[in-house]
C-alpha cells in the first residue's frame, strides 16, 4: 500500500452525514472519507487499489453521484458548490455535501466556495471535520476563529457546531441542513468537532508533535465503542453480535485484499504513466518507460 489517510476516530462524522442523504445527492470527499465511501457503495477492492497507488481504483461509475478522492486541501469545495448550482438550475432537488478538515478553512478555495454558495443560495452542505490537527499544526495555531462554524456565519449562511463523535447528532444536523437545501433555503455549514486518533497519513509520525495523553483522552470518546455501547444499552445489539460482526468484517477485509492483489497482477505496470503524454514519445521518455517496465518486472 502507498500513502493513505486513516479514518479512525472520525467515523461518526462520515456515516452520520451520509446516512441522512439520498443516493442521488452528490458526495464530494477530501482524502479521509473512506467510511463515507463504503457507505456510498464503493467496493473495498477499489479503495485498497487506489490506496496502493492505482488510479483505476478511483474510477466512478457513470450512474453514481460521487466524486473521487481529492488530495489538494480544499480544492474540492468549489466543485461541490458547482454541483449544487447545477442541481438548483435543473430543479432536480439534489443536495451536494463536501467534506473537509479544519485546515481547509484557511484555504482560498474554501472561502471562494462559501461565498459563491451563499450568494447563489446553492443546496450545498459544507461539513468540516475539525479533528484538531492540520497535519502537524494544532487547531489553535492555524485559525484565530473562536469556532470554525462562525466562518459560515460570516458568509450569511446558517452554521452550527456539533459533537462529531456522536453519530446521531451528526445525522440530525445533516438531515436538517438537507431539508433546508431541498426547500430552496440555501447552504449550511456544519462543524463536527472530532479527533484524529491515528496518523495523518502513512507518511506521518504524530509522536513528533502531539502529546500521547491527549490521544488517550480522546480515545475515551471514540465514536465506535460509544455507539456500540448505546446500542447494547438499548438492547438493539448484544456482545455476541459485536463479536460476530467483527469476525465477518475481518474476513471481508482479508478477502478484499486478496482480490486487490489479484487485480493488481492484471493491471499494467507503472510504465503506463508514459502512455498518454505525447502522440509519439521522444527517445528519452521511451528509455524511461522501458526502465520502469524492467524495474517493475524485477519487483514482481
Amino acid at each position: 500500500m502507498g500513502t493513505f489517510a486513516p479514518v479512525k476516530g472520525q467515523e461518526a462524522c462520515q456515516i452520520g452525514a451520509m446516512a441522512a442523504l439520498a443516493d442521488t445527492d452528490w458526495f464530494v470527499p477530501a482524502f479521509r472519507e473512506f467510511a463515507a465511501m463504503i457507505w456510498r457503495g464503493f467496493s473495498l477492492v477499489d479503495i485498497l487499489l487506489y490506496s496502493a497507488g492505482y488510479n483505476e481504483g478511483g474510477a466512478i461509475p457513470d450512474d453514481k453521484h460521487d466524486l473521487p478522492v481529492s488530495v489538494p486541501v480544499a480544492s474540492q469545495v468549489p466543485h461541490a458548490v458547482g454541483l449544487g448550482y447545477a442541481s438548483q438550475y435543473r430543479e432536480s432537488g439534489d443536495v451536494s455535501i463536501v467534506f473537509f478538515g479544519d485546515g481547509a478553512t484557511s484555504e482560498g478555495d474554501f472561502h471562494e466556495g462559501m461565498n459563491f454558495a451563499a450568494v447563489l443560495q446553492t443546496p450545498t452542505i459544507f461539513l468540516c471535520q475539525n479533528n484538531h490537527w492540520a497535519i502537524s499544526l494544532p487547531r489553535e495555531k492555524q485559525s484565530r476563529s473562536r469556532t470554525l462554524a462562525q466562518k459560515g456565519l460570516a458568509y450569511g449562511m446558517p452554521s452550527l457546531q456539533v459533537d462529531g463523535n456522536d453519530i446521531l447528532a451528526v445525522y440530525s444536523a445533516v438531515s436538517e441542513a438537507a431539508k433546508r437545501a431541498r426547500e430552496g433555503h440555501g447552504p449550511t455549514m456544519i462543524e463536527c468537532v472530532t479527533y484524529r486518533l491515528g496518523i495523518h497519513t502513512t507518511a506521518d509520525d504524530p509522536s513528533k508533535y502531539r502529546d500521547e495523553d491527549e490521544v488517550k483522552e480522546w480515545e475515551e470518546r471514540d465514536p465506535l465503542p460509544r455507539f456500540q455501547n448505546y446500542m447494547i444499552g438499548r438492547k438493539l445489539l448484544s456482545e455476541d453480535d459485536v463479536e460476530t460482526m467483527e469476525s465477518e468484517i475481518k474476513d471481508e477485509i482479508d478477502q478484499a485484499w486478496n482480490d486487490t492483489e489479484a487485480r493488481i497482477e492484471e493491471l499494467p505496470g507503472p510504465e503506463m504513466m508514459f502512455d498518454h503524454i505525447y502522440a509519439e514519445r521522444p527517445p528519452y521518455l521511451e528509455a524511461q518507460r522501458e526502465s520502469a517496465r524492467r524495474a517493475n518486472g524485477a519487483g514482481r
